[in-house]
């Protein structure tokens, strides 16, 4: 089943204190002790209960929805938020937190308030009531809404319209920058790639002039290229066609305001643009295609790294996975888990094509070459796809049901038809391109067909 990248809770929060072009100091705190600060800055601890509630939930919400749009980094600064309630909410260093708020606070730090159909924190925005109007809740009307019976839920509604939620309890996680640390260039793949395909067609919207990616699936195709080459020259950025740091940033922000997710009436980010085509983790009980991925690259750096473990293509996450992903994990300085997250995941990515790259010419002797490391797909020239086409030739020159195609270097629609075809007759999903499952099955049967005609 495909995932929905929610938000999570993160363990801390960095507030600029001061205005953000302004030379204040920054601070690093707890997400719960930040909440409680701003909780004791903006309202009174002799308000009804239901009134503290519904404020503290605006309060979560509105933090939150700066950390996952990243509006302040995305924008070239350091920090999460600004103590400033010109632009966010008040925060005061050091001072007395009340011990109600402190309660409430314990409780609902992971709750916060979506509109229906999204999967973001909406930005609650809040003003006194008094001296300040604004379009979202009112802090002191809140109070009159509480002595009249309100309940928290009631009283958001009553000010955020009939269509919010409340999420409960979301997991709480560490969260840093999400830019994944490496440019994402042609023949990558992930969710880091999806997300950006589905921000460039949503920032195309506005920008017609970006070239809309119609099958956004997570590959780095040259489709994604044109787009992003098209994005940096509107926005007089370096026309790499790779996302690196700033554009990742670029398309972010300009995500984020297309879409008006740091607006009340914002458009939201549904669940279709949050849901990812890889898994996020895997771990024991995982099967299938990312399994085969993971057991293939881990086989293959473990032959050229015998203080490695090898482990068996089973295409289930077993026990040998497990000590293969621990070994791993403890020669690279990661923590010893046996789960797949994300930063395992990437070094493992990287050892693979570290490992590959380092490889002498014509180190494959009469074997197919090792999976080079990128997918290839439609639009793709060079010489893994000449490879490809080779190995395809050879085998359907001696296997009727496999196809047979020109070898030109260039990845066209008849090589796509022709990687479909083999998908299908392996039982791999029919996406037309080559990533490392497509490649093995490929190569294990040239290598088969070789081996025959030497006598092996």
């Amino acid at each position: 089943m495909p995932e929905v990248l929610t938000p999570v809770i993160p363990q801390n929060i960095t507030v600029h204190l001061g205005a953000p072009d302004s030379a204040a100091q920054n601070v690093t705190v707890p997400f719960t002790d930040y909440i409680k600060n701003v909780a004791s800055s903006e309202i009174y601890p002799t308000w009804p209960e239901e009134a503290l509630r519904a404020n503290i939930y605006a309060i979560i919400s509105f933090a939150l929805n700066r950390i996952y749009t990243e509006w302040y980094p995305s924008r070239g600064y350091n920090f999460d938020i600004t103590n400033t309630t010109q632009f966010d909410q008040a925060f005061v260093p050091d001072r007395e937190i009340f011990e109600n708020i402190s309660q409430i606070v314990d409780d609902i730090f992971n709750d916060y308030v979506v509109r229906q159909g999204s999967v973001q924190p909406l930005f609650t925005a809040f003003c006194n009531g008094t001296t300040s109007t604004c379009a979202g809740l009112s802090q002191w009307g809140s109070v009159g809404l509480a002595e009249r019976g309100f309940t928290p839920y009631a009283i958001l509604q009553n000010y955020y319209g009939d269509d919010i939620g409340i999420v409960e309890n979301a997991p709480v996680s560490f969260t840093g920058e999400s830019y994944p640390g490496v440019p994402l260039a042609i023949g990558d793949s992930g969710n880091n790639v999806r997300l950006i395909q589905v921000q460039l067609n949503r920032i195309a919207e506005n920008y017609p002039a970006i070239p809309k990616i119609e099958n956004p699936n997570g590959i780095f195709g040259v489709d994604t290229e044109a787009a992003v080459r098209k994005f940096q020259e509107i926005f007089s950025l370096t026309q790499s066609g790779q996302v690196d740091k700033a554009t990742w940033y670029a398309i972010k922000r300009y995500y984020a305001g297309v879409k008006g997710l740091a607006e009340l009436a914002g458009e939201g980010i549904t669940l279709d643009e949050a849901t990812v085509p890889f898994e996020t983790e895997i771990s024991a009980g995982s099967s299938g295609i990312s399994v085969r991925t993971l057991q293939y690259y881990l086989s293959i750096i473990a032959y050229f790294n015998s203080a490695l473990s090898p482990v068996p293509r089973t295409a289930e996450f077993d026990p040998a996975t497990i000590a293969a992903v621990e070994r791993f994990q403890e020669y690279y300085g990661l923590p010893v888990t046996g789960v797949v997250d994300t930063a395992t995941w990437n070094t493992i990515d990287r050892i693979y094509t570290e490992t590959v790259a380092s490889l002498p010419e014509g180190y494959q002797g009469d074997n197919a070459k090792l999976y080079p490391g990128y997918f290839l797909t439609k639009g793709t020239r060079n010489s893994s796809v000449s490879d490809l086409q080779s190995y395809i030739n050879y085998i359907g020159e001696r296997i009727p049901a496999f196809p047979t195609l020109p070898v030109t270097g260039y990845f066209g629609d008849q090589t796509e038809a022709a990687v479909k075809e083999i998908q299908r007759l392996y039982g791999i999903e029919q996406s037309g391109a080559v990533g490392p499952v497509t490649w093995y099955q490929i190569a294990r049967e040239y290598d088969s067909l070789k081996a025959q005609e030497n006598g092996g």
